[in-house]
């Protein structure tokens, strides 16, 4: 298997941030005086071009100035990025006598470590990309400057009572202003950066050149163009800075504790690790990342994940009892506790008076928004072949210049020219060879498709990126969102209430299960903002089929004696009890794609003790219910609804010891309470396909284009989902891949390949192998057979990446992975999906797609405004449209400097030259405006099975440069003989003022003016991956432009234009139009060779052939990979067995299935003693009438027109039967064995389970 993620370490090598995206390579240097004296006296004698040189690579100007030297002594460190970036950085001191503790270190020995660090009250620290590094004495290394989010234990949070003024200040001398600053650089600055740059030095050169040979008013109009380029990128540059620093850079106020009960409010800037903050009732934009330990929070995170669904935020759980291992802080794991810098906070959930509450754990550049703009500053370098193959063919270019070079010397030197001439003749060679213009003319067709995108409603933050767009030939999809609709229908409850399914319920007005209905009441996360319900899509559905009704009490309107920040009851109240069904929503265990659930803890109005609702995933859900519970068919009840593509989700319910109070609760892990549960039933959700999903699936398909399904749903309702979506045939066969973990020391991993077609299909013991009519065959996997196999089994990977196009059940960092392993196989991938838990993903992918509503996301390169996949082939078509583009710019540039250079040096054989003018026709009214009208040709309707070129060094544009070059030659040569014969035909004669006019240069400039556009137009390549050249009408007008004026100075140019263009019209029309019948002979031959000999796919074939056989290299490693497999027709070796695939999952989910320790005894222990604590330092839960010590009495009062008398209800213990089910089973009931406290009211039972 490929690697993926950061390169390995080298041995004897030092590294910062080892094994994570951004490791880099170290070494430290210190000043040594004599080689910087050398260095200095060299720059002088080279006029300062030595040190321009080290500007380009200051990493070389510190390796000749510096010495070598353990970091310790360093003054200076050079760090070296895993994509070859260089970066240095001046380490400096300061003076810190704040506690530090590192990330290296645990909260119990920082004493230790910080003396031993801050021993003589200063710190050496240095500052790349943003970030702060400290020398560790002790570990002799630099380490990163981390925040309170590593090694922290989650209780650590809840000892934080606020940091005091002092403190606070010298954290900061630290951690520096809480601020993500993004400067707006001076004009002046960013002059000297543009001037500086190898592209305008180049042009000084050439302009210095110029001027020297004479050539005035062409080298002024340079200058005034380069000045004029330089304006506007100065404009543009600072104008970005200001649009970025905008977006980013806010501040506002935030109250702070002091400790105890005092609060202050200071700016936002003076936050620092450790503050704790009171964040406002009204809500606000966060300025830091924050973890939560009180009070609830309601928040939109569009600005990190492109998803606008608000997102309940929780305290962080509390642990219990000392004698435990402390859970250990992890901002992925707790990320559902983390209100993250950039999110908007829309609503706080607070109880009376209390304070919602958050200790600061990261600020600045360290929070996740800080990384995400630092993503933009510091970009990932866009490694792709075109662009590293654009230096090669430059270096080939330089090197023809050089030949040319030789020629000119040896030619000047032989007619006895002076050395200044020699000199200037030469570099003016150099100046025509290497076309300083070309950088900016590879950008155009990126600009134009960038615009085009952006009428289409796709907003793209990295331009650069485009390009790559056009070589993607594998997708990989979310399915929920992105393939789906995000709404969903409620098909049917499928209830369980004895262990046994009954019928399914598919009218919710005839479910009466109130166990079921209260699990669909409260089991989510909505809320409500501007009066109404809002949520996560399959909330709101399921929420909404039980017609309940959502309440979220302000601090006057509470009924319950604790913090509820959520009540729902029925829409339409039964009996003469008008509140007694009113459910309160205790505490909430948000979704977590790695937990795969979500869980509330309830109380019902006037019960004596608490409930837990679970919702999650099936398997999950079962593995935490009692096994009594769970029905013995449910394998086959869940397959046969996921095989038709329905969603299905599993509820389980709790009742909580009547014992456990409040303030406990409030304190409790989920995983000490979501165990041992009671299995209700399931939940069937109809998640139709979008209609634009099919064809879209369908186009990419028919392009050749390869699709992949990574999602975390069920991998029957994937696989449904895929041969609905024709992602897979309906007679391609699937192949499950079932990893299973080792169990125990004695028996080893397992991998097993299962047929996941009907289970009534036989297959002879002969048919292991795919010999079928069909051999084409998919794998499917989960998660976790991804996670085993990854581990154990790391050879199979390769195979099991080309092959498989389902992966259910993967989690966000999965999805990643999926995609590097991906790339590792020299595929390009495209990544689409709605954000959230795809942002890894989308951001590691070639091209990222987010499906958002915002108009530009940083989750991904790409934002979608419509929420269909329609945008992956239009991506797609644009990105091949701007490739080609670029490959036709390239080769358009690369032959427009050749021909000059032959013209320039046919006509240094008689010692004359182009003119002035010349020139200015040549560069500016022909080359620059067609390269410039060149790109603005769409992209082609239709996704073809072709890919486009992206390699220059390949054995096509070599010869179609070489082909087009040999026809501009050998016509050239010919004009240039055949004028040479007119009997009209005087000779050129050297002269001391330079003056070029002269028939020899009348035929090479009039006969290069149409080559320039007939190689615009050969390489303006149409169908398949561009229009017609015909629909772009600028182009064609340009063209038409072009084409005319030089009809009419080669024709009959009327004599003030001749003297102003410094041409010596032909005496002759007819021989003037033998000129145009030789240029038009000239075009035709182009075209054709380019269209019918460099495009013609057979040759093209036979090249590849050719090279494939004579360098294996060239193949791609998934192509070696694809033809290992299909010359082995006996893998995979797929199970002869003819079994139930419900018994395969069921076998899959027992063994990754392993107890942890919250589930077992001395998990159990700690609840019992939990409950034990309970009894002994509070009351039990009292009913309605009773308050809560210094909590509630005020609240409670304050509702007295809804309170209940304590007269209404007698609570006692019974056993509880279930009311019926299932539609038409009216004898049909079950029992769940286990006591319940149920109220009697009026005749009417009211159940609190």
């Amino acid at each position: 298997m490929a690697q993926t993620g950061p390169p390995p370490m080298k041995a004897g090598r030092l590294y910062v941030n080892p094994e994570e995206e951004d490791q880099m390579e170290i070494s430290g240097f210190r000043p040594h005086t004599l080689k910087t004296a050398v260095v200095w006296f060299f720059i002088i004698i080279t006029v300062g071009l030595l040190r321009l040189f080290f500007y380009w690579l200051p990493h070389l100007f510190i390796k000749a100035t510096h010495s070598r030297c353990s970091l310790a002594e360093a003054t200076t460190v050079l760090l070296k990025d895993q994509w070859k970036q260089w970066f240095n950085s001046t380490v400096k001191t300061q003076e810190q006598t704040v506690p530090f503790k590192n990330s290296q270190t645990v909260h119990q020995s920082q004493t230790s470590n910080e003396s031993s660090k801050q021993r003589d009250g200063l710190i050496r620290f240095f500052i790349c990309k943003k970030i702060k590094y400290i020398w560790d004495k002790e570990m002799k290394e630099f380490t990163r400057l981390r925040g309170f989010d590593k090694d922290r234990a989650c209780s650590f949070f809840y000892q934080q009572t606020g940091l005091a003024y002092d403190e606070q200040r010298k954290r900061q001398v630290l951690y520096g202003i809480n601020s993500i600053r993004v400067h707006v650089a001076p004009i002046i600055k960013i002059l000297f950066k543009e001037v500086l740059s190898p592209f305008y030095v180049f042009q000084v050169f050439s302009v210095s050149v110029w001027f020297a040979d004479d050539y005035t008013i062409y080298a002024s109009c340079i200058v005034f163009i380069s000045g004029l380029s330089i304006i506007i990128t100065i404009y543009q540059t600072r104008k970005m800075q200001r649009a970025l620093r905008s977006t980013i850079t806010s501040s506002t106020i935030f109250t702070v504790c002091r400790g105890g009960d005092v609060y202050e409010d200071i700016s936002s800037d003076d936050l620092v690790p450790g503050d704790v903050i009171e964040v406002p009732r009204h809500g606000c934009m966060m300025q830091c990342d924050a973890v939560l330990v009180s009070g609830n929070c309601i928040v939109n995170e569009s600005m990190l994940t492109g998803e606008s669904v608000p997102v309940t935020k929780t305290p962080l759980p509390n642990p219990l009892h000392a004698s435990r291992q402390e859970a250990m802080f992890d901002i992925k794991k707790h990320s559902r506790h983390v209100l993250f810098c950039g999110t908007h906070v829309i609503q706080t959930r607070y109880y009376g008076s209390h304070k919602v509450n958050a200790v600061v754990l990261r600020s600045g550049f360290l929070t996740a928004k800080g990384e995400l703009v630092r993503s933009i500053m510091f970009p990932k370098p866009a490694d792709f072949k075109f662009n590293r193959d654009t230096y090669w063919f430059i270096g080939i270019l330089a090197f023809l210049a050089s030949l040319g070079f030789i020629y000119t010397v040896i030619l000047m030197v032989r007619n006895g020219d002076t050395v200044s001439d020699i000199i200037i003749r030469t570099l003016d060679l150099v100046t025509i060879t290497v076309p300083p213009a070309l950088p900016a003319a590879l950008s155009v067709g990126i600009v134009f498709a960038q615009q085009r995108l952006k009428k289409a409603g796709i907003f793209c933050i990295s331009p650069r990126g485009i390009n790559i767009c056009g070589t993607i030939n594998v997708v990989c999809f979310d399915k929920t969102g992105t393939l789906t609709e995000d709404g969903m229908k409620m098909m049917a409850v499928a209830p369980s209430p004895k262990g046994v399914f009954e019928d399914e319920i598919r009218n919710m007005n005839r479910l009466h299960n109130q166990l079921i209905i209260s699990a669909m009441a409260t089991c989510h996360s909505l809320t409500i903002i501007d009066g109404h319900v809002t949520g996560d899509p399959l909330d709101l559905i399921m929420f909404e089929a039980v017609d309940w009704v959502l309440e979220e009490p302000g601090e006057e309107e509470t009924r319950f004696d604790m913090m509820v920040p959520t009540i729902v009851h029925p829409r339409v109240r039964g009996g003469n009890q008008p509140m007694g069904e009113d459910i309160g929503v205790v505490r909430q265990f948000t979704f977590s794609s790695s937990l795969q659930r979500m869980s509330v803890i309830t109380r019902n109005l006037g019960a004596n003790n608490f409930d837990l609702f679970v919702k999650g995933a099936p398997e999950m859900i079962t593995s935490l219910s009692k096994a009594e519970t769970v029905p013995g068919d449910f394998h086959d009840v869940l397959m046969a609804y996921t095989q038709h593509g329905y969603r299905v989700i599993a509820l389980a319910w709790k009742a909580l010891p009547q014992k456990l109070n409040y303030a406990k609760l409030q304190r409790i892990t989920r995983e000490q309470v979501e165990t041992d549960l009671n299995f209700l039933g399931l939940l069937v959700m109809e998640n139709c396909l979008k209609p634009e999903t099919t064809p879209v699936i369908q186009k990419l398909r028919d392009a050749a284009i390869r699709n992949i399904m990574v999602t975390g749903d069920n991998m029957l309702t994937a696989l449904s989902v895929a041969r609905e979506c024709c992602m897979v045939d309906r007679t391609d066969r699937i192949v499950l891949v079932q990893a299973y973990p080792p169990q125990d020391d004695n028996i080893s991993p397992e991998i097993e390949f299962v047929f996941a077609d009907e289970t009534e299909k036989k297959y002879s013991k002969d048919s292991i192998a795919l010999q079928l009519d069909n051999d084409r065959f998919h794998f499917a996997l989960t998660g976790k057979s991804w996670a085993v196999i990854r581990q154990h089994f790391p050879d199979l990977m390769s195979k099991i990446v080309v092959k498989g196009t389902v992966f259910a059940r993967m989690g966000p960092e999965q999805k990643a992975q999926l995609v590097e392993s991906l790339q590792a196989l020299d595929y390009f991938v495209g990544m689409c999906g709605d954000g959230a838990n795809d942002c890894g993903a989308l951001k590691t992918a070639h091209a990222g797609i987010s499906l958002s509503e915002a108009e530009a996301s940083v989750a991904s390169p790409f934002t979608s405004k419509k929420p269909t996949i329609e945008c992956v082939p239009n991506v797609i078509r644009q990105g091949r449209a701007a490739l080609v583009t670029s490959f036709g710019i390239f080769k358009f540039m690369a032959c427009y400097s050749l021909t000059q250079f032959i013209s320039v040096l046919l006509l240094y054989w008689i010692g004359a030259n182009l003119t002035d003018t010349d020139f200015l026709i040549i560069d500016l009214f022909i080359v620059t405006t067609l390269s410039i009208t060149f790109g603005r040709t769409g992209p082609c309707e239709e996704l073809v099975k072709e890919l486009p070129p992206f390699s220059l060094i390949a054995a096509a544009p070599i010869m179609s440069i070489m082909a087009q070059m040999a026809i501009q030659l050998a016509i050239q040569v010919y004009c240039f003989l055949h004028v040479l014969r007119q009997p009209w035909f005087v000779p050129y004669i050297e002269n001391e003022d330079d003056n070029y006019v002269s028939y020899e240069n009348s035929a090479v400039f009039l006969v290069s003016s149409y080559q320039y556009i007939t190689l615009a137009v050969a390489f303006s390549k149409g169908a398949p991956f561009r229009k017609p050249i015909f629909s772009n009408y600028l182009f064609i007008m340009n063209i038409a432009i072009c084409l005319a004026v030089c009809l009419l100075v080669t024709i009959q140019p009327p004599q003030g234009l001749a003297d102003i263009i410094e041409l010596l019209a032909f005496p002759s029309i007819p021989y003037a139009m033998v000129h145009v019948g030789i240029a038009l002979f000239n075009c035709l031959l182009s075209i054709l060779v380019e269209t019918y000999v460099m495009d013609n796919t057979s040759l093209h074939e036979s090249c590849r052939n050719f090279f494939k056989n004579s360098l294996p290299s060239a193949q791609t490693k998934y192509a070696a990979i694809e033809e290992d497999i299909a010359g082995n027709p006996s893998w995979p070796p797929v199970s002869q067995s003819a079994v139930s695939l419900a018994v395969v999952f069921q076998r899959l989910d027992s063994a990754h299935h392993v107890p942890k320790d919250l589930n077992t005894a001395p998990g159990k222990e700690i609840l019992e003693d939990l409950i034990e604590d309970s009894d002994a330092e509070t009351r039990s839960i009292k009913s309605l009438s009773g308050v809560t010590p210094g909590h509630t009495q005020n609240a409670a009062a304050s509702y007295t027109q809804r309170q209940l008398s304590t007269e209404v209800g007698h609570h006692y213990t019974e056993q509880f039967e279930t009311p019926l089910l299932s539609d038409g089973a009216a004898n049909s009931s079950g029992g769940i064995d286990n006591p319940v406290v149920t109220s009697f009211d009026d005749g009417r039972y009211t159940t609190s389970l």
